[in-house]
């Protein structure tokens, strides 16, 4: 409702009003291997903006379905309570069977064209804020790119003047920040600015250099130099860690191992032992989780499995940490449990 007091459809200045650091072309340029309890791809994603800044992005397919069910309730036909309704791209189809990479590079093609008749949707589509995470370079897109690529690299880029009130949108303003104090760049590379000054932000580079443009000049400069006014979007680190405990010689060491899944996903019993002899390179251990009474009850099946996550979603949980934790023994040490009647 708010959108339909700013944002007059039709008008040919629409594409005018929006801010420099809108996505306006995405291409696919190549597809990684990450792992969860099972591997999986993302793809590599290069987003050019308004502004004429490039970056890689990488989501997973599922990124894309959970972002197209968002927008066809938002803004498909069937949303009859919105004045603001279109024709959404056709996303291709979930597909369950088949080799993983063979799967993600059939899907290049069309996610291509869904992504280009998405970016040329009205500009209330490209202005929502789920689009924009999408496509915006969280900090963990920034630290997937090798760090000598990404580091201070220069940028190609013809930047027009960025309207200070997101031209129009004033409630969408870009991402800016105000200088503490004087900078003078060594480079040509890097932006010159004096206290007080308003910077509009294009880029995190990295945690310690930002990318931004101010008084018609666009450059890196050093974070601790500014106060971030309005902050990128953030999107969650897809990264959760699984809690392990580990007995050897009745010691008990801790490690979490990072996990690319949600924290609310049950793994199969086959993938979560694969996962875990990987990670402590040894083949003769069993997996086994702690009962309330604080015994430990050994893992055989994928219903074992299940039967540990739904005991551990009373516990209370730490953010980006599984509830249920995993307690690691050697296969033939059956001293660990309570065997008392």
């Amino acid at each position: 409702a708010a959108l339909s007091q700013v944002l007059p459809s039709g008008l040919p200045s629409d594409f005018e009003q929006l801010p420099d650091d809108v996505a306006i072309s995405a291409n696919i340029a190549d597809i990684e291997e990450k792992r969860g309890f099972t591997s999986h791809f993302v793809f590599v994603i290069e987003v050019k903006t308004k502004g004429g800044s490039k970056y890689l992005i990488y989501r997973r397919y599922r990124q894309f379905y959970a972002l197209q069910s968002t927008l066809e309730e938002r803004f498909g036909p069937e949303n009859k309570s919105s004045p603001y309704t279109c024709s959404l791209p056709t996303l291709p189809a979930k597909v369950y069977m088949g080799v993983k990479q063979e799967i993600a590079e059939a899907r290049i093609p069309a996610l291509n064209a869904y992504m280009k008749n998405l970016l040329s949707l009205p500009v209330w589509v490209l202005m929502d804020a789920d689009v924009r995470i999408f496509f915006y370079q969280s900090a963990y897109d920034a630290e997937q790119v090798p760090q000598a690529l990404r580091r201070l690299r220069p940028r190609t880029r013809k930047v027009k003047g960025v309207s200070p009130q997101g031209a129009g949108l004033s409630h969408m303003e870009a991402p800016r920040a105000e200088a503490l104090f004087d900078f003078t760049g060594n480079s040509k590379l890097e932006l010159s600015f004096k206290a007080g000054a308003v910077i509009f932000l294009l880029s995190r580079i990295n945690k310690d250099w930002l990318e931004g443009t101010a008084q018609g000049a666009t450059g890196i400069f050093p974070a601790s130099f500014v106060k971030i006014l309005k902050d990128f979007p953030e999107e969650e680190d897809p990264t959760n860690w699984l809690r392990c405990y580990y007995y050897e010689d009745a010691v008990k060491t801790v490690k979490d191992i990072a996990v690319e899944e949600d924290l609310n996903s049950t793994p199969l019993f086959k993938d979560l032992l694969k996962l875990v002899r990987r990670e402590f390179q040894r083949e003769d251990i069993a997996l086994n989780y702690q009962d309330a009474e604080g015994d430990l009850i050994r893992l055989l099946s994928d219903e074992d499995v299940a039967l540990m996550v739904r005991q551990a979603q009373g516990l209370p949980s730490q953010k980006h940490l599984f509830s249920w934790k995993l307690h690691i023994t050697q296969k033939d040490n059956y001293s660990v449990y309570n065997t008392a009647p």
